[in-house]
Parts: C-alpha cells; sequence; structure tokens
C-alpha cells in the first residue's frame, strides 16, 4: 500500500509517498497565498492510496480529502528517529517558527516546546536579514558569514528593531559578512536555549529548512558539543514522519 506524508508548512509543502520502506517520492514546493492550491499542484501526479497530512495546514486539508492528521511533533519525532536511532533530541527550525523535542530510547516524545509566538530565528527572520544587508539570497548570506574572522554583536531579534540594528550597524562602517555572522550567532544562541532547556543531552537531529543553512549548522555543532545529525533533505522529515505513521496504523 503506497502511503503519503503532507507537511503543509507556513513556507513550503513537502510530500513524501512511500511502499513499505521504500520511499517512492519525495518533492517539495514554495507555499503560497493559497495554500489548498499549493497542495493539488504538489499532489498533481502522485500516487497514493492513503494519506497522513501535518504541519500548518493539516486542518484545512482534513477538510477537503479524506485523511489522518497528525501533529507536526508527533511527525518530527517520527521521522528523525527512523532515519537516526540514535536520536534523543530533535531541533526544527522552519519558516515561522522552531521546535525543540525530547525523545526517550524508546522514541517515545517526552517533552517538547515551540517559539511559535515570534518570527526571530526562523527562516523568514534570517529571509528579512539577508535583504537587509542586500545578499540575493539566503545561501549567498549564510557562505558570507562563515567568511567572517569576528562577528558584530546582534542585541534585538525582533525582525523590525533588528533590522533597523543591522542597518545603524553598515552605516557605521561594519563589514557585511560580520554583521551576518552576528545575525547567525544570535539566532544560534536563542534557538539553543530552547534546545537546552527541552533536551539538554543525546544526539541531536538538526531539520527543517533553516538547516540546509551552511552557517547556522557549523555553528549549532560547534556550541552544542554533542553529536548533531542533519538528514540528506531537512526539509521532508515531517512528510517523511507522518508517512512513517500512516505505515503504523494501516
Amino acid at each position: 500500500m503506497k502511503i503519503a506524508g503532507l507537511d503543509i508548512g507556513s513556507r513550503t509543502v513537502k510530500l513524501v509517498v512511500m511502499d513499505g520502506s521504500k520511499i517512492l517520492l519525495a518533492k517539495k514546493v514554495l507555499n503560497s497565498h493559497d495554500p489548498l492550491n499549493t497542495v493539488f499542484t504538489l499532489l498533481d501526479g502522485a500516487s497514493y492510496d492513503y494519506m497522513v497530512a501535518t504541519g500548518y495546514g493539516r486542518h484545512l486539508i482534513n477538510e477537503v480529502f479524506s485523511c489522518t492528521i497528525i501533529s507536526e511533533i508527533k511527525a518530527f519525532a517520527l521521522g528523525s528517529r527512523a532515519v537516526y536511532p540514535s536520536c534523543r533530541a530533535v531541533l526544527d527550525i522552519g519558516g515561522q517558527d522552531t521546535k525543540a523535542i525530547h525523545i526517550n530510547e524508546k522514541g517515545k516524545i517526552v517533552k517538547f516546546e515551540m517559539n511559535d509566538k515570534c518570527a526571530a530565528g526562523t527562516g523568514r527572520f534570517l529571509e528579512i536579514m539577508a535583504h537587509a544587508l542586500n545578499y540575493s539570497n539566503i545561501d549567498e548570506f549564510s557562505k558570507a558569514a562563515c567568511t567572517a574572522t569576528k562577528a558584530q554583536t546582534i542585541n534585538n531579534m525582533c525582525t523590525v528593531f533588528a533590522e533597523s540594528e543591522v542597518i545603524s550597524l553598515i552605516s557605521r562602517g561594519a563589514k557585511r559578512e560580520e554583521v551576518a555572522l552576528g545575525i547567525h550567532r544570535a539566532i544560534v544562541s536563542r534557538t539553543l536555549r530552547l534546545l537546552n532547556r527541552v533536551a539538554p543531552s543525546g544526539d541531536v537531529v538538526f531539520a527543517g529548512g533553516v538547516a540546509l543553512n551552511e552557517c547556522a549548522r557549523k555553528l549549532i555543532s560547534e556550541e552544542l558539543k554533542r553529536p548533531v545529525f542533519v538528514p540528506p533533505d531537512p526539509q521532508i522529515i515531517g512528510a517523511y514522519g507522518a508517512a512513517l505513521y500512516g505505515q503504523n496504523k494501516r
């Protein structure tokens, strides 16, 4: 039986279709003002027998499709544990929120917290800061930060105030790459406080769109001083976990 896992996030929509332990299809598209239409576009041509949805838009999808829905916490825990069995902590930094999850040796969720009240430190925050520094994309922004030999201090994590602070630093002659590194350090510091509060020990799986950011990966590995694993495609872990849940329930 073909099981589809669908993760409708704020910035991207991801799809994984599995048959047994084999992944038949994995793809993603940017979300839009019309998430339902985005889902229809993503599902076009995909063949499956049963669907499990997760993410921000799971309730909307459930109204249209006959499917099961699960929380993002459960989906990311299942997906991370399946890829890295030694995983005891999951850090997911997505477009609009950050999740920290503690799982035990049996894969059960022990504790979790979400930074979902503010977009500070998320993918959207990074996009805005990259634009403020006139970088063409996140990849260029991240690579520039990696070249800096020192970091400028960023005190504000509110998007509006941080953007003003960045502009002020540049106007005073600060190097762009040093500001870029300062932004990444501020984000990582905020994120790791959340993770260490929830899961202070054990192997970590770093998932979500920000896990594609070279500088963020480097800083998190250096600061944590414990194993940090990044999946080959960190954005599909939630969809993969949803598909795995569907397999176990059929």
